[in-house]
């Protein structure tokens, strides 16, 4: 017997907590009968689980990297008609969804899937799965405040934890600098934050490196699918063990 929203994620229809507001909008049904209280216990191998009376279906899971352009929305939709993350999905047959965000005004590796288990943990603050990015800021910052940033920074959410922050590049006319950051939290914007904090606001900010996964020469606006030894990293450096049922398509 297992959680049925743990069942409706390892099925493809989101992240945990998505699968968790699905049940309490009464959506799902289990058996012919209408389940809203979370916790539930099912056996996804005998009952009859529907979601709007249709029978969900246990997906192949699937792992992409996408490199997401600046002016794109890290969603499956948006009500302003902007760009979104679907838009460059045409060549995924899979129903798949962004692990995470990354800012409308930022760029770099997105990953996408359909394996709800696993998108939790990598979201999940207790696992701490690092995350690389390249941010160009205003100013050339001097060790000191690199220093700041590496023990961890007063945000207005609270202190940061420990990063890993070095010097990439400073141009010639020491009036912008490259930083390469390495956190292991997912707060909103935090990136940006930290450097407004030392007063280096950022100017270009990349995601370069999820976990294990690099972005490495993948063109902006491309996807493709993570072969299956990346899959296996990247469950290792989300706490999760055991074999990927993934393939490189």
């Amino acid at each position: 017997m297992e959680r049925l929203q743990k069942v409706l994620a390892a099925a493809g229809l989101g992240s945990r907590r998505k699968c968790e507001q699905l049940i309490l909008a009464g959506r799902i049904s289990v058996n012919g009968t209408v389940v809203t209280e979370l916790g539930t216990k099912v056996n996804p191998q005998s009952d009859a689980i529907e979601i709007d009376g249709r029978p969900i279906l246990s997906e192949k899971k699937v792992y992409v990297m996408f490199h997401k352009p600046k002016g794109v929305i890290t969603s499956l939709s948006d009500p302003k008609g902007r760009q979104t993350v679907k838009d460059y999905l045409t060549g995924i047959r899979e129903r798949v969804f962004p692990v995470g965000r990354l800012d409308y005004d930022s760029e770099g590796l997105l990953l996408l899937t359909n394996d709800g288990e696993l998108a939790n943990r990598l979201m999940h603050p207790k696992f701490g799965v690092p995350k690389t990015y390249l941010a160009t800021v205003r100013g050339v910052p001097d060790g000191r405040k690199l220093d700041r940033l590496a023990a961890g920074i007063r945000l207005e959410d609270g202190m940061t934890q420990p990063a890993e922050v070095e010097y990439e590049d400073v141009s010639p006319d020491m009036k912008s600098a490259v930083i390469r950051i390495t956190i292991h939290e997912g707060r909103n914007r935090q990136v940006r934050r930290m450097f407004e904090a030392i007063g280096h606001p950022v100017e270009r900010l990349k995601r370069i490196g999820y976990g294990p996964l690099k972005l490495e020469r993948l063109p902006r606006g491309k996807t493709r699918y993570l072969s299956a030894e990346e899959v296996e990293e990247l469950k290792r450096s989300a706490g999760e063990a055991g074999k990927s049922q993934n393939r490189e398509t």
